[in-house]
């Protein structure tokens, strides 16, 4: 659906309306796209391990960190207490009520 700010400020429901049912409402001025309406993009939930991995690779952690790879053996490994000490560099004797 298309329709001039004149006409989404006239009939803002109906455009509502339009997106609630899915539909991409343009609003055009002169006769040119300047603003969308549409339902909601879905949320992503959780964590995204290959935007990580590609944000490791461009940080060069990849290569600092190698033996830390994004695996399934890592998410499996990910809660372990022991995980976090190696990673922060906190030795075993690490006391967590102890401040750094």
């Amino acid at each position: 659906m298309e329709m001039s700010v004149r006409e989404a400020r006239a009939k803002f429901s109906h455009a509502l309306a339009a997106a609630e049912r899915g539909e991409r409402v343009v609003i055009t001025k002169h006769g040119k796209p300047v603003a969308e309406l549409g339902p909601p993009a879905p949320r992503k939930g959780g964590i995204d391990f290959d935007h990580l991995e590609k944000v490791r690779k461009k940080l060069g952690l990849d290569k600092k960190y190698a033996h830390l790879t994004l695996d399934e053996k890592w998410r499996e490994e990910f809660d372990d207490p022991a995980w976090g000490r190696e990673i922060f560099g906190l030795g075993d004797d690490w006391d967590p009520s102890k401040p750094w």
